[in-house]
């Protein structure tokens, strides 16, 4: 039987405790100033009537403050609930992997095709648990704003090619039809080399994940005088447009179900407009079920 969460229980009888002891003489001693102001003759009735509503309002904005305070923590203890989940479903995959090559290369020590496969099971675990592992420090540098940008003028094209470097062990792996047109070397944008490389990583591993069978992953630029477009297209099954917002927050996934067959930890995307973000730039997407979707990352054009 499994267990239940009493923490959103425990912040809702903290809010009624509130309205009980609070809100509810405030509205009393709000209506007997009112009653002081306009029925009372004397100065005193006046005087009394103002204090009492500037207390019952001073009471009031207290309650609403606490109210607001205890919503944030139960919103941010959930979250954390949320991603200690995700993360820790996360990491067992990878370590019971690796466990499992361990324990067959023991077994069947001698046999040079065992070992060979067993071996390359393990380089291929050990890096895609150190992928999440930097991820999650990625993103906790971020979030605590030790994150540091060096902005300088970079051709895109170099950004690209170094992007296309990191992912092409995952394009073999599964046989991705990949496209890749290359703007010229001219182009040249104001960022962070390797945040943006990072950035269009995360955007060609999310294309493979939620791409079609095969995969068809097309990256291409645009251009003019002010801004380049660099967009990654998939052919995937797309996203709601209702959805393209939410998809950005930290920890959100799509669909729960169907992310609980896909490896990630909710946070490539967020990290992406971070990244923007802090490029003053920004992160589009055009996307409709059943029509694929294009991320594209707008930057900066530097202007000769």
């Amino acid at each position: 039987m499994a267990s239940r969460d009493t923490t959103p229980l425990g912040y809702r009888r903290i809010v009624i405790l509130l309205v009980s002891l609070v809100v509810v003489p405030s509205s009393l001693l709000l209506t007997s100033g009112v009653v002081l102001i306009f029925l009372g003759e004397a100065r005193l009735n006046l005087l009394m009537g103002i204090l009492v509503m500037a207390l019952s309002g001073a009471a009031v904005t207290g309650v609403v403050l606490v109210w607001v305070f205890v919503r944030r923590e139960a919103n941010l203890s959930l979250l954390q609930s949320d991603f200690v989940s995700k993360v820790s479903h996360e990491l067992r995959t990878p370590l019971t992997s690796i466990r499992l090559f361990t324990e067959t290369l023991e077994l069947r020590r001698g046999d040079a095709v065992a070992e060979q496969k067993c071996i390359d099971g393990l380089a291929r675990e050990s890096t895609r648990l150190q992928e999440l592992i930097d991820r999650l420090l990625d993103w906790g540098r971020m979030e605590s704003g030790r994150r540091e940008f060096t902005f300088r003028e970079t051709d895109l094209k170099s950004v690209i090619s170094t992007a296309l470097e990191a992912f092409e062990t995952s394009r073999q792996r599964r046989s991705i039809e990949l496209n890749v047109e290359l703007p010229p070397e001219s182009l040249l944008v104001v960022a962070d080399r390797g945040a943006v490389s990072d950035a269009l990583f995360n955007l060609l591993t999310n294309a493979d994940k939620y791409g079609g069978d095969p995969v068809k992953i097309d990256v291409f630029v645009t251009f003019d005088d002010r801004e380049a477009k660099l967009t990654v297209r998939d052919n995937g099954a797309g996203i709601p447009v209702a959805e393209h917002k939410r998809i950005f927050q930290k920890f959100y996934r799509l669909d729960d179900r169907l992310s609980r067959q896909r490896e990630g930890s909710g946070l490539g995307l967020a990290i992406v407009k971070h990244v923007m973000k802090a490029h003053r730039g920004r992160v589009e997407l055009v996307s409709h079920p059943g029509k694929g979707s294009e991320f594209s990352l707008v930057l900066r054009v530097v202007k000769r």
